[in-house]
């Protein structure tokens, strides 16, 4: 599948697509506080496009280990102005939220994706995605909850829970009328998984690609590269872009990138050197 289908967009994926993160959030691991003003996020989300973001990925509540539940009305306060603001820049727009208050209101807005990271298992979730008509739909897997997720995960084979979650996902989604065109799927790297299991992933990232649809991927300045590294938070670039080509390498057609000029820089290289397909978006090497 060549394109994703959106509210106002079909996003053609014979090349990868870049995400841009904008958190407006204080609490993110990343880079929470920097943009909690609409102004600041704004701000943020214009640099984003300009360095050559395809879509815009807007979140209100902090998705890192340990995170706390923010209410919906808190939420979508943090990010209404934001998201309406953005509506006006030209790309796609998400909303990361696995709150169905808030991707209704979002959807009222214009946004054009839901990105999340439940997969649509909120009660309504689905109702509310599929009322919409078009919108696009994000569905990652993650084993346990945010505040949690990180304590002990377990698996027997990493890949075969995943892919299965997927599916039964999928086959849900579906049952709800929405159509594999509006689809991608998120194995969800760092979400209830060891360094191990988010290796393991990548590395047989390809067996996720036999689902028919496009694999979104999010490595960008995660604890993996940090114990990979011994690097912290802020000093993860090279680690973030290198895991994106790896992605990219492995089949995914849009990768999560907080770095957003580094990595098109380097999607534009490994294009130039012929060492990227862009008809089958993936990586010779």
């Amino acid at each position: 599948m060549h394109h994703w289908q959106t509210t106002r967009f079909s996003i053609d994926l014979s090349r990868p697509q870049i995400m841009g993160i904008v958190n407006v959030t204080p609490d993110s691991f990343s880079d929470g506080g920097q943009h909690a003003s609409t102004t600041s996020a704004l701000r943020h989300a214009e640099q984003l496009v300009a360095e050559g973001a395809h879509v815009l990925d807007i979140g209100g509540e902090s998705t890192r280990p340990g995170a706390p539940t923010v209410p919906p009305a808190e939420e979508w306060a943090r990010i209404e102005g934001t998201v309406k603001g953005a509506l006006a820049l030209g790309v796609p727009v998400s909303v990361d939220t696995c709150k169905t208050e808030v991707m209704q209101r979002a959807l009222d807005a214009g946004v054009d994706i839901v990105n999340d990271i439940r997969a649509l298992q909120a009660p309504g979730a689905l109702d509310v995605v599929r009322d919409h008509g078009r919108c696009g739909v994000c569905l990652m897997h993650m084993q346990g909850a945010p505040d949690t997720m990180q304590q002990a995960p377990v698996y027997e084979d990493v890949m075969d829970e995943v892919r299965h979650f997927l599916l039964a996902r999928l086959a849900a989604v579906r049952q709800a009328g929405v159509a594999d065109a509006r689809i991608t799927l998120d194995p969800g790297i760092g979400f209830g998984k060891t360094p191990a299991h988010n290796l393991a992933l990548l590395r047989r990232q390809r067996e996720l690609l036999d689902l028919g649809l496009p694999l979104l991927l999010g490595w960008s300045r995660k604890s993996t590269l940090g114990q990979l590294t011994g690097r912290p938070v802020g000093e993860r670039l090279v680690a973030s872009v290198t895991a994106a080509l790896a992605a990219v390498q492995h089949g995914a057609r849009i990768v999560r990138v907080h770095d957003v000029g580094a990595t098109a820089d380097a999607l534009r290289v490994w294009e130039a050197a012929g060492l990227l397909d862009v008809a089958q978006n993936s990586v010779t090497i």
